[in-house]
C-alpha cells in the first residue's frame, strides 16, 4: 500500500500541470454572439456535419443555412431581429442539437431549445432596468389532492413589509409544456412588474406560481378531473398558505387569476366557479377555450345561470391569443359565442404565435387593470 502511495504521489509532483493561459478574461462570446448594431452570429463546432441550420422560434420557424470554415466550424450571421425573446436550435444533419456555448434553456416539461434575448438601445419592458426590484420566493407545500409535496414561486414586489399594508394577489398559471418556475424565467415575471410599478403603470402585488400539472401533460391539467384536482389544491392548499406566510388581502377584491395555454384554460375555468373569489379572470392562447367542440357545461355544471352572473360579479374577464397562433380562429369563434350570451369581457391580440413575447406582453397589459 505505501509502495502505491508513493508512487501516485511521484506521478502527481511529476505532472505538468499549469494554468497559464486561464488568467486572460473571455473577451468574446462564441454562441450566440449579439454585436452592437444588433447582428447575431450564431456558431457551432460540428467538424464532420455535412448539413446545419438554424431554426428560430417555437411555432412561426425561421432557419438559415450556416457554412464551414476550415477548422469545422458553422455560423451564421442574422440582421433581421427585432430586440426581444427568441427560442433555437440547431439543425445537424437532420438532428435537432442545442447549442452547449449557451446555458439559458427553455425547460419544463422537457427540453426545448435555447433562449436567445436581443435587448435594443434601452431595456424593454420586460427586460431589468434600473428601478427597485422585487424579489422571488421559493416555499414548499402539500398537495392533499395528489398527496405530494410540491412547490410554489411567489414574486414579493418592492417596497413589501410583513406587518405593512395588506397587498393583492395574481394567481398566474403555466402552459402544458412548462413548471412552476416558468414564468419566473422564461416569463420574466419580477422584471415586468418592476419596471410597472416603477412607472406606476400597476399596483403593486404578489403573483403567486403554483405547478398546473396532474401527471406532467398538457390532458392531464385541462381534463375534467384534472381541473377539479387543481382547484381543490388551489383554494385548500395554496391560497391557505399565500394567506398564512404574506400580508394580502383575503378577499375577491383583492384576488385574480390569469394562465397561458393550458394555464388559460384552468384560469378561465376555475375563476368562473369560484366568482365569489375572483375579481379578474384572465386567459392568454388557451387551446381548451379554442376548440370548437367545448362544453363549457362540462367544465362548469352551473354555466346557464353562471354566464347570467358574469357581468356582475366578476370586474374584468380577459382573453387573449397571437393572430399567428394556430388557435387563433378558434378563439375568435370562442369570443362569437362569449358575444352571443351577453357576456362582457376585454379582448387583445398581436401579431405573435404561442410564444413567451406574447405571454410576457400580455401579463404586462392584463396586470395594469388589476386592482
Amino acid at each position: 500500500m505505501f509502495s502505491l502511495f508513493a508512487a501516485n504521489a511521484q506521478a502527481i509532483v511529476g505532472s505538468n500541470f499549469s494554468t497559464d493561459g486561464w488568467w486572460r478574461p473571455n473577451t468574446t462570446t462564441f454562441s450566440p454572439q449579439v454585436d452592437k448594431d444588433g447582428i447575431v452570429t450564431f456558431r457551432l463546432k460540428a467538424p464532420h456535419a455535412k448539413v446545419v441550420w438554424v431554426e428560430l422560434g417555437d411555432w412561426d420557424i425561421q432557419e438559415w443555412r450556416m457554412t464551414k470554415d476550415e477548422i469545422g466550424v458553422w455560423s451564421v450571421a442574422v440582421d433581421s431581429l427585432h430586440p426581444g425573446i427568441y427560442q433555437y436550435s440547431f439543425k445537424v444533419d437532420g438532428l435537432t442539437v442545442l447549442d452547449l456555448e449557451n446555458p439559458r434553456v427553455k425547460h419544463g416539461t422537457s427540453l426545448y431549445g435555447n433562449i436567445l434575448e436581443v435587448r435594443g438601445e434601452s431595456p424593454l419592458f420586460d427586460q431589468a432596468q434600473d428601478v427597485a426590484h422585487g424579489e422571488v420566493r421559493i416555499l414548499r407545500y402539500r398537495a392533499t389532492t395528489l398527496q405530494k409535496s410540491k412547490t410554489v414561486y411567489v414574486y414579493v414586489p418592492p417596497g413589501y413589509e410583513e406587518d405593512g399594508q395588506a397587498f393583492p394577489v395574481l394567481y398566474l398559471r403555466h402552459g402544458g409544456g412548462d413548471d412552476e418556475g416558468s414564468w419566473t424565467r422564461d416569463g420574466r415575471v419580477a422584471d415586468v412588474l418592476d419596471n410597472l410599478l416603477a412607472q406606476r403603470k400597476a399596483k403593486p402585488m404578489l403573483v403567486v406560481m403554483t405547478n398546473g400539472h396532474t401527471d406532467g401533460s398538457w390532458a392531464g391539467g385541462s381534463s375534467k378531473e384534472g381541473m377539479d384536482i387543481l382547484e381543490h389544491e388551489l383554494l385548500n392548499d395554496v391560497i391557505p398558505l399565500v394567506e398564512e406566510r404574506f400580508h394580502v388581502i383575503k378577499s375577491k377584491e383583492g384576488r385574480a387569476i390569469a394562465g397561458l395555454s393550458m394555464g388559460g384554460g384552468q384560469a378561465f375555468v376555475i375563476g368562473l366557479r369560484n366568482m365569489d373569489k375572483f375579481n379578474y379572470i384572465g386567459q392568454f392562447s388557451s387551446g381548451l377555450l379554442s376548440d370548437e367542440k367545448l362544453k363549457l357545461t362540462d367544465y362548469i355544471p352551473d354555466w346557464e345561470r353562471k354566464r347570467r352572473e358574469i357581468n356582475e360579479r366578476v370586474k374584468i374577464l380577459w382573453t387573449s391569443c397571437g393572430t399567428k397562433d394556430p388557435r387563433y380562429q378558434g378563439h375568435l369563434n370562442f369570443l362569437k359565442a362569449l358575444d352571443k350570451q351577453g357576456i362582457t369581457y376585454q379582448s387583445d391580440g398581436a401579431p405573435a404565435g404561442h410564444e413567451w413575447a406574447f405571454w410576457r406582453e400580455q401579463l404586462a397589459k392584463f396586470t395594469t387593470h388589476l386592482f
